[in-house]
């Protein structure tokens, strides 16, 4: 059994470059790779291009990244809690290509799956279509969009195996799974690293030939970006 399993996440981001496009799993700040994320604040690394669905908020998750202006351009599907995001974006110091949340996932999948592109009713007839090729389909009008191509894909799992196979829990569920064999190399983070063999076959999301790294990350703070609670009821 090859095992995917690496010490560290210092050995997990090894390959690491200015310039290098990234796709980073999550949704708001849930799921998201935050061990691999701290790592690249480490490495200081410059010029990235970071395909995510939003960008975290200003002091955490990709939101780290943003303050230190090591995020040369965003795609995302929108600015979310973060105004720093807001911020560079209206100014014109960050390059941002905001695309609809579903087109995002798809053009993850067709580079998970090794399609060059998809067909995408999203967008058309406004700016999103604007130089870009259309197609009738019955009656209805499409627009070509183009996988992703990235260097590295980082994403977070509840349990995972040294063989890679994956399985995600709640939320996390989300743009995580299509991320996984989109990218050269994708690196995933988990919660627990169990022996190959010790997972549910009939559990895993992700099977481990779409993992090159794994490890166990630690330290998850798991931040909710706005807690919103209902007064307690009190009876007489």
């Amino acid at each position: 059994m090859i095992t995917k399993k690496v010490n560290s996440v210092t050995e997990a981001l090894q390959g690491i470059e200015d310039g290098m496009t990234l796709m980073l799993g999550g949704f708001g700040l849930s799921g998201i790779p935050e061990n691999a994320i701290a790592r690249l604040v480490q490495l200081n690394v410059k010029g990235l291009t970071c395909i995510s669905n939003n960008a975290g908020v200003d002091d955490f998750g990709l939101g780290l990244l943003l303050q230190k202006k090591q995020i040369k351009k965003m795609i995302s599907s929108y600015v979310g809690e973060n105004a720093e995001f807001e911020r560079q974006m209206l100014s014109g110091e960050l390059d941002v290509e905001l695309i609809p949340q579903g087109t995002l996932a798809e053009r993850c999948r067709a580079a998970q799956a090794g399609f060059p592109a998809i067909y995408t009713p999203a967008g058309y007839g406004t700016e999103v279509a604007e130089g870009k090729e259309t197609r009738e389909f019955d009656g209805k009008m499409y627009v070509l969009e183009r996988a992703f191509k990235a260097d590295f894909a980082f994403v977070k799992a509840w349990k995972g195996d040294t063989a890679g196979n994956l399985i995600f829990k709640g939320t996390a569920r989300n743009f995580n799974p299509v991320m996984c064999g989109a990218a050269t190399i994708t690196v995933a983070e988990v919660e627990e690293l169990l022996p190959a063999g010790e997972l549910d076959p009939n559990q895993i999301h992700i099977p481990g030939i779409f993992v090159q790294r794994i490890f166990e990350g630690k330290n998850y703070e798991k931040r909710i970006e706005q807690r919103t609670v209902r007064k307690r009821e009190t009876t007489n």
